[in-house]
């Protein structure tokens, strides 16, 4: 029995030879249309960026004004990133989603490769964590191109591996490989959020592509049991983990995040206390308008104001699957699968972790949270997802044309 998506007859369509000199075709041999899924993903992905330039203003102007002597100097730092990331999903949108395939190989040397280079007189240590390569000033995190780069390997090899996707040695096997290649370097810096995050990418590929359920229900136990041992085996780990059973025994602590951000999340209660009204970022709440900024959403707009944004991240998990179930390939069905999956996740992640219902992963809030190589790789990632939805047929279309 293999768990798949509708139509998943598309997934025995015959691949183009290798040698093939057909140029990519779109709908009707040109650029799709913008479809509604397509203009609810652009609509979704910018009121998301400007609820997250309000919020980093809002979020940074204490730290900024300590640090710099300049209430808006994240936020100016924020607004060129965001122009980079608006630049990235333009291309993106109008870039074929099938030429990534082409480069699946070349992107997981080159991602792969950055993310060692972390290790390097050229990597950037902050927090026991080696993340960052580049001056500090532009600092770039190789690990979040890691994550498309796996969404697109993946995609990929699913795709070549049609025939045989629950084969063990000609699809199951290289999978796993690449997982190890990839997730190995993030697990060394270590950075436990983006390994989840990849984890859970795949996980979801596994899942679309065909495989058994025998097979995924094995690889789940072993990925299961091979990620509590290495959460187990190092005493911060193992202390963050114990923190978030028992959230109340060292606030002061290993549990001083958590406890300051459900502190500031719930003095919002319905309505919040009004946008810069937050007494959280008043050095009460560490990284408040990185990775806690969903905190900071939750005191100034209220439960309503944070369960919009909530919504507005599920709404991104239906039109992302609705493009996945609308792609007019397969490697289209698993690129938006992959996509949708990595962005969800990690904003489930995240929000989780403020209100104290997942352990602490240091993971950015999309779209919002003030950060650099994050902000523009997933702003790019949405491009891909638009392009795939605005290229995808209607579904009497394309049975018509399987």
């Amino acid at each position: 029995m293999a768990l798949a998506l509708p139509d998943s007859g598309l997934r025995r369509r015959s691949r183009r030879p290798s040698g093939s000199t057909t140029k990519d075709k779109t709908v009707n041999g040109r650029m799709g249309a913008w479809t509604a899924p397509a203009l609810g993903l652009l609509g979704i992905v910018i009121l998301l960026t400007v609820v997250g330039l309000v919020f980093v203003a809002s979020a940074s102007s204490v730290t900024s004004l300590h640090k710099y002597g300049n209430s808006w100097y994240y936020f100016r730092r924020q607004v060129r990133w965001a122009v980079f990331g608006s630049i990235a999903m333009v291309f993106t949108t109008y870039f074929s989603y099938r030429r990534w395939q082409r480069f699946a190989l070349p992107m997981l040397v080159l991602s792969v490769l950055g993310t060692l280079a972390t290790f390097s007189p050229f990597g950037i240590t902050k927090n026991g964590s080696s993340r960052w390569i580049g001056p500090s000033s532009f600092a770039i995190q190789p690990s979040e191109i890691l994550k498309f780069s796996v969404a697109v390997g993946l995609a990929a090899l699913f795709t070549f591996r049609a025939d045989a996707v629950d084969d063990f040695r000609t699809s199951v096997k290289p999978a796993l490989i690449l997982l190890v290649v990839t997730v190995g370097p993030v697990l060394v810096q270590p950075d436990m959020g983006t390994a989840m995050i990849l984890l859970l990418t795949a996980a979801s590929l596994f899942a679309v592509s065909g495989m058994s359920l025998q097979r995924l229900g094995s690889l789940a136990a072993i990925g299961t049991a091979l990620a509590l041992l290495y959460a187990w085996i190092e005493p911060y780990r193992r202390d963050r983990l114990l923190a978030f059973l028992h959230p109340t025994q060292d606030v002061m602590g290993i549990g001083y995040h958590v406890f300051q951000s459900k502190l500031g999340f719930s003095g919002g209660r319905l309505f919040g206390v009004g946008v810069g009204a937050s007494r959280a970022k008043w050095g009460f709440l560490p990284n408040s308008f990185t990775d806690f900024i969903f905190a900071i959403i939750g005191e100034e707009l209220g439960l309503i104001g944070a369960a919009l944004v909530l919504a507005l991240f599920l709404s991104i998990a239906v039109l992302g699957l609705i493009a996945s179930g609308r792609a007019e390939d397969r490697f289209g069905m698993l690129l938006a699968t992959g996509i949708t999956t990595w962005i969800v996740a990690q904003a489930i992640i995240n929000m989780g972790a403020v209100i104290g219902t997942m352990p602490v992963t240091g993971v950015p809030l999309p779209f919002i949270s003030a950060g650099g190589s994050s902000f523009v790789v997933v702003m790019g990632a949405v491009g891909v997802l638009i392009n795939i939805a605005r290229q995808g047929t209607r579904p009497e279309r394309r049975s018509a044309t399987t």
